[in-house]
């Protein structure tokens, strides 16, 4: 697949993986993100490797924030690990990321987008997130001590 490209101000937003600062990424999911905090740097590459990844870049190039989705390409998508690296927070840099994954020509058409969020409601829904249509429906099997930091 070919890296899709979003100019966004001052900052270029991409799916190119080579790219990616899987350092940067790596730390800050390890030591920063409370939906994380502890996770081995392995399982970081292997999610790195089998999702779509956007990662935000100053002019500079470096990574100023990132976000990824989980999908099969038809029906369905997961938006996971969207956050903007301190120096960048505060220039809408969240938004751009969400606008561009939306804006992918390969995520079009899905009949269900899912994400979860402790306190960022207020961006996704800009983006037309809500609370789950049929919460009945939905299961979860939740292990919060998985990485040995319990959330």
């Amino acid at each position: 697949m070919k890296p899709f490209e979003r100019q966004a101000g001052r900052f270029l937003i991409s799916t190119d993986r080579a790219k990616l600062d899987r350092d940067a990424i790596y730390a800050f999911l390890a030591t920063e993100a409370y939906w994380c905090r502890g996770i081995p740097r392995p399982v970081v590459e292997r999610m790195l490797d089998h999702s779509l990844c956007f990662g935000a870049y100053d002019a500079a190039g470096r990574q100023a924030g990132f976000a990824r989705v989980v999908t099969d390409f038809g029906s369905f998508a997961y938006i996971a690990d969207v956050f903007v690296l301190s120096p960048w927070r505060g220039q809408s840099l969240s938004k751009e990321l969400m606008a561009a994954i939306q804006a992918h020509p390969d995520l079009q058409g899905f009949r269900r987008w899912l994400l979860a969020t402790r306190d960022a409601h207020a961006l996704y829904a800009q983006f037309g997130f809500g609370p789950l249509a049929r919460p009945e429906w939905s299961m979860e099997r939740f292990d919060p001590t998985v990485y040995g930091t319990p959330l």
